[in-house]
């Protein structure tokens, strides 16, 4: 069994580097098992073969309400993905939690490949996607999304204004610099407030700094906050509250798999981001 990423430095000592040109030397998958929301909506439009996936892939709901569930993807049943016998696990370095994916490793056959994706740009979500469809021989249905996001995205836009992407209330958690969350508003033209902290706190708290135990405390970091529907789910509730506690700040109530899903939800995404912006530009 091999596990293979896409490529990080940080793990070279366990993972196999699993580089774009390498990749059409392995074998078809046939069967696939995925342990990422956003991956399980891009392999259904590949018409790959997903055999499985977890209680969080609700995309597509014909799949979600169809196909075996491994578990969640902090918690996967790794004897359940043994049992459903794939040629191909794909995960995600954030996503996973490694245990669950070396486990995999020593229980799978040697004929298995864990595909562990490391997407923290826009740049490589696009590199991350025409992998997997070079791995799954979908090398036409996957370049033909990636122009299509390209170009529903366009280049990137000037910036419109400042705010701090929520990602948790209890404590109260932001979207820092290096993932995936700041590059998209960063190519929307949303400057993240977070990026703004003094770099020494920065370093100390991580990709998703702790600002505070509550709203009152976490707040004062920004004028603006976007409240995702996901992994919280920042509700109309939760933005009445804040407007009522907090009246010189403004709040939106965003799409959470539109700023943190890679694959084909970018593509619907687009959209929303025009949205955002014209918030951006009003409030």
């Amino acid at each position: 069994m091999a596990l293979a990423d896409v490529p990080t430095p940080h793990n070279r000592e366990t993972y196999r580097t699993c580089h774009a040109a390498k990749v059409a030397d392995y074998l078809r998958a046939m069967r696939v098992v995925s342990l990422v929301p956003s991956w399980t909506e891009f392999l259904h439009d590949l018409q790959a073969e997903v055999v499985g996936q977890t209680k969080f892939c609700v995309r597509p709901d014909t799949a979600y309400r169809s196909l075996p569930r491994v578990g969640g993807t902090k918690t996967v049943y790794v004897d359940r993905v043994v049992e459903l016998q794939p040629d191909l696990v794909v995960a995600n370095k954030e996503e996973n939690a490694r245990e669950d994916l070396e486990r995999l490793a020593a229980l799978l056959p040697p004929s298995c490949d864990i595909l562990v994706t490391d997407v923290r740009t826009v740049d490589a979500a696009f590199d991350a996607m025409s992998d997997l469809g070079a791995r799954l021989e979908r090398v036409a249905q996957a370049e033909s999304w990636v122009a299509r996001i390209r170009d529903a995205w366009g280049d990137p836009k000037p910036v419109v204004g400042s705010a701090a992407y929520a990602v948790w209330a209890k404590p109260w958690m932001a979207a820092g610099p290096d993932t995936f969350i700041h590059d998209v508003m960063r190519h929307w033209g949303i400057h993240n407030a977070v990026a703004d902290l003094p770099s020494k706190k920065l370093a100390q708290a991580g990709r998703y700094p702790n600002l505070g135990d509550d709203e009152a405390a976490g707040v004062q970091h920004a004028g603006r906050w976007l409240l995702p529907s996901e992994p919280f789910p920042f509700a109309a509730k939760h933005l009445e509250a804040l407007e009522n506690a907090q009246p010189g700040r403004q709040f939106m109530l965003v799409d959470g798999e539109a700023f943190s899903w890679y694959g084909t939800r970018m593509w619907h995404a687009a959209a929303h981001f025009e949205e955002v912006r014209r918030w951006m530009t009003a409030s």
